[in-house]
């Protein structure tokens, strides 16, 4: 069979052998047609059940629900339905034939046979009793006899591979024939979902405990991506209170979150946002490049003490506040004033603290309007106690008159209920409002960073740590948001805190999750996790302060402006040592011909780790063109239309420096031209590489030429400039 490692990956259960054990080409072809046809059986079956559970949910939704509980029933329903749908492709992908005889198939979706308490027909990829699919070994069998990877193109099986597992086959990967096909196949331009294919390493990973920051470190290649997106789609069909609060995806850039759009409704997830550091702010848009300089200054873990230092001082000092009500002057005393601070600002925000303390002076204001009024009435009682006596009196014997009047009526005290009346009329009082506004102002986050950004005398009095030299150039920066403004506009938020506006509405979690800045997530996965900041590690705390946070990238890829070169140095600011550290360790992308060029760039990017180990060849060694600047644009141009005629159904990418991209887009229009940075987890069929020597000369260049190298699954072209 294609792609098997060995001819005990052939169909087993065949008796026709060689005198060395090896099935004869004829009973080989045999036994994989009749393995074809008793999984098409399998398959007609499974894809009928589906069908009629589908269509028994469509029924269901077409009555119109009316009260609440139907509502939420048919949003259940609902996304029952969605999911049953988007099974089509690849319902069924594997089986696992145990040691006692107990067969069980493995698929996209869980489906039962039919009637109540019916037997399990297809497992759920998810579920525990898949595991061994993805972690069984010749060496650790987990009670498996067989693992069989069934490969589908819609309702129609094509191939299997068997592997056993009793002991006689030995090795690292598991279902090698079927992964080697499935890289094999040509690159659509759009991420697909590997369930049918995953490692045991990447299994490890993808089913660890999600009750702290997971911080995997893996190389070109390794499916870090496919291993994150799979993450999410476990941990929502296992912890399903997770999917009440949503997942964030945090991605590298528009174009890989588009790359990515397909897998996790692919796998039946919805409740999924996803997003850059840059679009996390709904309202604030990035309107302007900056330089890498003003990238890493702005993006130090010392700002987050600096923005906190500088709303605090923008909070009230405690004095003597004169109120005036009802053409009355009132004096709430300085201690008083102080204590109602101390209480409203423990722990909130600036703007909850405010409306805290305004609720407490329409306290304080009743209290002292109340107080008053009893000290004016026992002055007046005084000199008129005779007449309220005969007043008195008279009332007594006039028994056919009503009383109708209070106790403040008579003795100037409010009872209970006319003292809340008061200070309900004080808490709706315009002019009360004012006042409080005026003494302790509603702030907006843009208003207030571009204050403290523009003005050298703020950063040096709260950013005491930054150089006279890195004040100047931050204080000089023209107006409009940059990317690193993006986590000092959503750390001033948070500590600001909300307004009160009325929260999102919509019917899927998600809708509600991306329009509320201040929404915290179940779950955070973060992609390309080096390219971070220190300031946008806390933007990923602030949605997931549980720290349920599964970071992947690879260290040795990192081209931001920041200083880190270890995952140590990365997190430490946000997580402290508090945090689980994961690795992959094989390349299963990129080919072992292009892996093995990779070697002296590490070395010359200062890397210290090792690279992932390459499993697989195609056969095509890496090529290298050397022309002039002049011929250029002349030699992209035939080396893409070769391209793209050897690899006809897949994908060509072009990657070259910054300054050479504008240049090829104006004479390729038919193909990607990228930067290093913006290729950054994407991958083609072939990578046609520009100026290398360029790229090397960017900034952290030789991390870029890394990322660069390897993009492609099967051919590597470079066109060589001479100086």
């Amino acid at each position: 069979m294609r792609h098997s490692s060995a001819p005990s990956n052939s169909t087993a259960g065949v008796s026709a052998e060689t005198s060395d054990g090896h099935l004869t080409a004829t009973a080989e072809g045999a036994a994989l047609r009749s393995a074809v046809a008793e999984e098409q059986a399998f398959l007609d079956v499974a894809t009928a059940r589906r069908d009629r559970l589908a269509e028994h949910l469509r029924v269901e939704l077409s009555t119109a629900a009316v009260d609440p509980m139907e509502q939420a029933r048919q949003r259940m329903l609902r996304r029952q339905y969605d999911e049953l749908r988007r099974a089509e492709d690849g319902l069924v992908f594997g089986r696992l034939d145990s040691l006692d005889g107990t067969v069980r198939h493995v698929g996209r979706i869980g489906l039962r046979d039919e009637g109540e308490g019916g037997e399990p027909l297809l497992v759920d990829w998810r579920a525990p009793a898949a595991r061994p699919f993805y972690t069984a070994t010749a060496g650790d069998p987990q009670g498996q006899a067989r693992r069989r990877h069934i490969r589908t193109t819609g309702s129609t099986v094509v191939g299997v591979d068997d592997e056993p597992l009793d002991g006689s086959m030995t090795g690292e990967l598991v279902g090698e024939g079927a992964l080697l096909a499935a890289l094999d196949q040509r690159r659509t331009g759009r991420m697909s979902t590997a369930i049918s294919t995953l490692q045991r390493e990447q299994d490890d990973i993808i089913r660890a405990e999600a009750t702290g920051p997971l911080i995997v470190q893996g190389g070109p290649g390794t499916g870090k991506t496919v291993v994150a997106l799979h993450r999410v789609a476990y941990l929502l069909f296992t912890y399903r209170k997770m999917a009440e609060q949503a997942v964030l995806v945090l991605g590298p850039s528009p174009r890989f979150l588009q790359y990515i759009a397909q897998v996790l409704p692919a796998l039946g997830e919805t409740a999924v946002v996803s997003a850059t550091c840059d679009t996390l702010l709904a309202d604030v848009q990035v309107g302007r490049d900056e330089s890498r300089l003003l990238a890493e200054i702005k993006g130090r873990a010392l700002w987050q003490a600096t923005l906190e230092s500088y709303v605090a001082s923008l909070l009230p000092r405690p004095r003597e506040l004169t109120l005036r009500w009802d053409g009355e002057f009132y004096v709430i005393a300085a201690a008083t004033v102080a204590q109602a601070l101390a209480s409203a600002t423990q722990g909130r925000p600036y703007h909850r603290a405010r409306a805290a303390f305004a609720e407490q002076v329409h306290h304080l204001l009743a209290d002292v309007v109340a107080e008053q009024r009893e000290a004016l009435m026992d002055e007046m009682e005084e000199g008129f106690e005779d007449i309220l006596a005969r007043v008195d009196k008279s009332m007594e014997h006039d028994h056919h008159a009503p009383r109708t009047s209070t106790g403040s009526d008579v003795d100037g005290l409010l009872s209970e209920e006319e003292v809340e009346h008061l200070r309900s009329r004080i808490a709706e009082n315009a002019a009360v409002a004012r006042f409080i506004e005026a003494w302790w102002p509603t702030l907006d986050a843009e208003t207030l960073l571009a204050g403290l950004l523009t003005d050298p005398a703020l950063l040096a009095r709260f950013a005491p740590q930054l150089s006279p030299e890195e004040i100047a150039a931050v204080s000089a920066e023209p107006a409009g948001w940059a990317p690193s403004d993006i986590p000092l506009l959503d750390a001033l938020a948070e500590l600001l805190g909300e307004v009160d506006t009325p929260q999102p509405q919509g019917e899927f979690v998600a809708d509600r999750a991306r329009r509320q800045r201040g929404w915290v997530y179940g779950h955070v996965v973060v992609d390309e996790a080096q390219e971070l900041s220190e300031m946008q590690w806390q933007m990923v705390l602030r949605r997931c302060p549980s720290r349920s946070i599964t970071a992947v990238g690879d260290i040795d890829q990192a081209e931001a402006a920041h200083r880190h070169t270890s995952w140590a140095q990365a997190v430490r600011a946000v997580f402290g040592d508090r945090w689980t550290a994961a690795e992959l360790t094989i390349c299963y992308r990129t080919p072992r011909e292009v892996m093995d060029l990779t070697g002296p760039v590490l070395a010359k990017a200062g890397s210290h780790g090792t690279p992932p180990r390459a499993v697989r060849s195609s056969g095509i060694a890496p090529w290298e063109l050397t022309i002039t600047p002049a011929e250029l644009s002349g030699a992209v141009v035939e080396a893409v239309r070769r391209l793209r005629q050897r690899w006809q159904g897949g994908t060509v990418g072009v990657i070259a420096p910054a300054d050479r991209v504008a240049e090829l887009l104006a004479v390729v229009s038919d193909v990607p031209v990228l930067t290093a940075t913006q290729s950054k987890g994407l991958e083609w069929d072939a990578t046609l590489l520009v100026d290398p020597q360029g790229i090397a000369a960017e900034p952290r260049g030789w991390n870029g030429l890394y990322v660069a190298l390897t993009r492609c699954t099967q051919e590597l072209g470079q066109l060589v400039l001479t100086p």
